[in-house]
C-alpha cells in the first residue's frame, strides 16, 4: 500500500494511510486506528502500527511469498462490513509471531487481517476452517 496524501498519518516524516479497524483486534479493545509501514524494500515485511499507542505494533506479511495457495474463505457478513466490492480491493495480511530464529517464526493463517484498499477499513477475521493453524511456519 502506498502512502496517500489524504487521510494520512505522520510516521518518520512520511505520510501513511490511516487504516480504521471496524472491530478491535482480540486483546486490544481500544486500538482502532493503525498505519501500515513498509519495513523492507521488497514490500514483504510491514509494521501495522497503532496510532493511539506508541508501544503497539504488529509485524505483518502478505501470504503470497510464503503460502501462495492461501485463499481464505471469508463470510459474506465480513465482506459487507468492510464494504468490499471486488476481490481486487482487498489486501490480505498475516500476523507474524517472531521466534528465536527465522525457523521458529510463525504466521497466523486462522486469523488474517483484511484491508479494504478503497475505504481503508480493516478487520482481523477469525476463520472457521479448523485446518488453518494459528502458528504456521513462516518458512519451510
Amino acid at each position: 500500500m502506498d502512502a496517500q496524501d489524504a487521510g494520512g498519518a505522520a510516521a518518520d516524516g512520511v505520510d501513511l494511510p490511516v487504516i480504521e479497524l471496524v472491530r478491535a483486534m482480540p486483546g486490544f479493545p481500544d486500538d482502532l486506528r493503525f498505519a501500515l509501514v513498509r519495513l523492507d524494500d521488497a514490500g514483504v515485511l510491514h509494521s501495522f502500527r497503532s496510532l493511539s499507542r506508541d508501544d503497539l505494533q504488529f509485524v505483518v506479511v502478505p501470504p503470497a511469498p510464503f503460502y501462495p495457495d492461501y485463499a481464505p474463505e471469508v463470510d459474506d457478513n465480513v465482506v459487507e462490513e468492510l464494504g468490499i466490492a471486488s476481490g481486487d480491493d482487498v489486501l490480505v495480511l498475516l500476523v507474524v509471531r517472531a521466534g528465536q530464529s527465522l525457523a521458529d517464526t510463525t504466521v497466523n493463517l486462522r486469523a488474517p487481517l483484511l484491508v479494504n484498499l478503497v475505504t481503508r477499513r480493516a478487520s482481523q477475521v477469525i476463520l472457521e476452517d479448523p485446518d488453518l493453524p494459528l502458528a504456521a511456519p513462516l518458512v519451510a
